[in-house]
């Protein structure tokens, strides 16, 4: 081999390692926005089982949105469709939140959703819900509860009145002051004690108007309900909110005799209460494009307008007429509409 095409192999492996090495640098490099797109349906039926619960034809769906912090190479992918989004970093993460903290914050948000739906679906469902107390799960720094109580306790009376939930452990600790003590009864891992917690200020940054500014100083309390037939939800790790209404479609349609599917696939986003109530959420457009390319033939949309006058519903048809799918985009405002919409097409 002449040296001369010796040292143009030399030069052309050079300047490909140069390129990779660019291109790593380039991927590397974070920047202060996070990249979205649309993500996947994922199936409900093998993640929610109701005990001895009826089976489907078809299948409910929750869909995602992927995202991760964006990078050069994501910025410039993001022009080229309106369903790749950039958000800016503060928008998604609070301040001095890590990674780690925010995606616990979304598992967080996840197991609330959870719960509400169950409660939500039950109750429409006529199912048994047993109130039992107040699990204790965090606590405020520097009060009362993180001296006696432990993460998993369950409070089940204040004063020697029994408690079944938050609103009640609240109500029956309003006429303390700073300095008063609360007599608890608590159940720690199957053994019963009484507990004697002060009642403390609240650090100025968690007093909110219309707010007990004294408290003991448990930070997110769980409602200890117990549901009858029993129910099990393994979600893994997606986050948020935004999966409720299908959880509770999903689990309503396993606790009745009808299937509601009637062969269909059908998906949807957007919050819920315990009462029902479907809230707006983030992405919807995202989540449609998910939906089509998952070949679901009916979407559940929040029609909630209460901090935009501008529907996810509405933002939902925009998105299916732009990608031309034959998908059915229904509004909803509370469980019994999507229900009664599924009824009716039965």
């Amino acid at each position: 081999m002449s040296e001369e095409r010796k040292e143009r192999r030399f030069s052309r492996t050079w300047l490909i390692a140069g390129l990779v090495i660019v291109l790593l640098l380039v991927y590397q490099i974070p920047m202060p926005y996070y990249y979205s797109q649309p993500g996947d349906a994922v199936g409900l039926n093998e993640f929610i089982t109701v005990e001895d619960g009826t089976g489907e034809e078809g299948e409910f769906y929750l869909t995602t949105i992927r995202q991760s912090q964006a990078n050069l190479i994501l910025y410039a992918w993001s022009f080229l469709s309106p369903y790749r989004v950039l958000t800016p970093e503060e928008a998604v993460r609070m301040e001095g939140e890590t990674d780690d903290d925010y995606h616990n914050r979304q598992l967080h948000a996840m197991q609330q959703s959870q719960h509400a739906a169950t409660i939500a679906a039950y109750e429409a469902a006529g199912a048994e819900v047993h109130e039992n107390g107040v699990l204790v799960t965090q606590f405020v720094d520097g009060m009362g509860a993180e001296e006696e109580l432990e993460s998993g306790d369950v409070i089940t009376a204040v004063e020697g009145e029994t408690i079944g939930n938050i609103d009640e452990l609240n109500e029956s600790l309003a006429e303390k002051e700073a300095g008063d003590y609360a007599q608890l009864s608590v159940n720690r891992e199957g053994s019963a004690m009484e507990l004697d917690v002060e009642m403390v200020e609240f650090p100025e940054e968690m007093n909110h108007a219309n707010e007990p500014t004294v408290g003991l100083g448990i930070e997110f309390p769980v409602n200890q309900r117990e549901f009858e037939p029993d129910v099990t939800m393994e979600t893994g790790d997606i986050g948020g909110p935004s999966a409720g209404l299908m959880f509770a479609l999903e689990m309503y349609n396993q606790l009745v005799e009808e299937d509601l599917t009637y062969g269909l696939n059908i998906a949807g986003t957007g919050s819920i209460d315990e009462e029902g109530n479907v809230g707006r959420i983030g992405g919807v457009g995202q989540k449609v494009v998910a939906a089509d390319n998952a070949g679901i033939d009916v979407f559940f949309a929040p029609q909630d307008t209460g901090l935009s006058d501008t529907s996810d519903y509405e933002m939902a048809v925009e998105a299916a007429a732009d990608i031309d799918t034959s998908m059915a985009i229904v509004p909803v405002l509370e469980l019994q509409d999507a229900v009664e919409y599924l009824e009716d097409e039965g």
